[in-house]
């Protein structure tokens, strides 16, 4: 009996379907990430388009008078008593300086002088009222000022209204936008960058193209300061001592499985506890950057822990004995050799989980950080800011605006998650790059 001779160059079936497995593993790879990449462009081309908006906006060029009999009676310039005047007082000047730029500009309509008014946003008028204030000098004479264009107005030059929609809608009409128009086609209207956006506080319901990110973005960095001060150094100095000094035993076991369950909780358990612990009990202001930033760091402290042991586990162990060896303590070894080079581990994992916490939502808003702040707190400028002012943060933000029944604060929604993006990305990249950069090799 002779033995079946097998050749290399030829497959038997065996080989044959090995290949074919291996062949639609890959293709199985390849679907899963092109499935992966395309929901991934998806949603970012609804968020950008969405929100790209909100980083324009639509202002109206008006030259305004300024009559003294009406803004400052007693001819003093006394901010005080000019300050009596209400924004009510100076929306029938806007109306006035409206109409006459249409007339020059050659626009009739049948519209009342009060619906032409509504064209121009109800925030106008407080806009034209602080540039008096702080120009009292003004008054007497004119003033060109660009001032917002109402939130229908600006959606018509976005095209998120249309006339056959305004037709149906109760808060403008198709005649307010052929007026709007033509006094674009006359350059009185212009859509351009809104930096505003980025730096005006939030708005009310009726002025949706008025509102801004300025508080929420400095609540989310009052918070992220707090976070980066506090869980830094705890969770650092916990993970060195769990990997390097603590002693293995059953109490050092269940503290290790303790802060990996802790690392699966539901962010809203920690906006529970620290409901529990920083409210109720220790009585801190409910909706202040510090509780926030307390809560996100008891979040943030598993991450930056666990990613913190990583990096010094990565350490060869042959740099500690060397070191040892050379007459180094375990602390010298420790903080000389093994720390500097988990360092860019250690950064990583603080970014990363930084990162999670400036997205969070559901633990700020157990704790009341849903707060309307209107305009920018005084205390703000000083470290009671973190202490004693009410505070939003840029996912609450978000949520904020989404309640809202105003199409604008879509758009406004949709641009405040473009810039939470940003960050976000900002903040992954600068963790790519500190690792990088302080990387060593061995």
């Amino acid at each position: 009996m002779t033995a079946r001779s097998h050749s290399l160059l030829v497959q038997d079936a065996r080989t044959r379907r090995r290949n074919a497995a291996e062949a639609r593993f890959r293709v199985y790879g390849l679907g899963a990430i092109s499935v992966a990449a395309l929901a991934l462009v998806v949603l970012l081309s609804s968020v950008v388009s969405s929100g790209i908006g909100a980083f324009r906006q639509t202002y109206i060029t008006l030259e305004i008078s300024l009559p003294e009999a009406k803004l400052d009676k007693s001819g003093t310039r006394d901010p005080e008593v000019m300050a009596k005047v209400t924004t009510f007082g100076y929306a029938p000047l806007l109306q006035d300086a409206l109409l006459r730029t249409m007339e020059q500009s050659g626009i009739t309509t049948s519209l009342s002088a009060a619906d032409v008014g509504k064209i121009i946003s109800k925030e106008a008028a407080a806009t034209l009222r602080d540039h008096v204030l702080a120009n009292p000098d003004l008054i007497g004479g004119s003033v060109t000022l660009d001032v917002l264009a109402e939130g229908r107005i600006d959606g018509y030059f976005k095209g998120r209204v249309t006339l056959e929609s305004a037709a149906l809608d109760a808060n403008t009409s198709p005649e307010a936008l052929r007026i709007a128009q033509g006094l674009a086609d006359a350059g009185v209207i212009e859509t351009r960058l809104n930096r505003r956006f980025l730096t005006a506080p939030d708005a009310s319901d009726q002025r949706p193209e008025a509102a801004g990110l300025g508080v929420a973005i400095l609540g989310s960095l009052y918070m992220m300061l707090v976070v980066l001060v506090l869980a830094l150094p705890i969770g650092v100095a916990t993970s060195i001592y769990l990997e390097e000094f603590a002693p293995r035993n059953r109490l050092s076991d269940l503290v290790e499985v303790n802060i990996s369950n802790l690392a699966a909780v539901p962010s809203i358990v920690f906006g529970i506890l620290g409901l529990a612990i920083f409210i109720n009990f220790a009585g801190l202001r409910q909706s202040s950057p510090l509780v926030g930033g307390l809560v996100l760091t008891l979040m943030t402290l598993p991450t930056i822990i666990i990613s913190s042991r990583a990096a010094l586990k990565s350490v060869p162990p042959l740099i500690r004995d060397a070191a040892l060896a050379v007459g180094a303590s375990r602390m010298q070894a420790v903080f000389h050799h093994v720390l500097p080079l988990a360092a860019p581990g250690i950064l990583t994992g603080t970014i990363i989980g930084l990162a999670q916490a400036l997205g969070e939502t559901a633990p700020l808003l157990l704790i009341g950080m849903v707060a309307f702040v209107r305009d920018y707190p005084a205390a703000y400028t000083d470290e009671a800011g973190l202490f004693a002012e009410a505070a939003t943060a840029l996912p609450v933000q978000v949520f904020n605006w989404t309640q809202r029944a105003d199409p604008g604060f879509v758009e406004r929604a949709s641009g405040a998650i473009i810039t939470l993006l940003v960050f976000l990305l900002a903040m992954n990249a600068a963790a790519i790059l500190l690792r990088r950069r302080f990387e060593r090799r061995w």
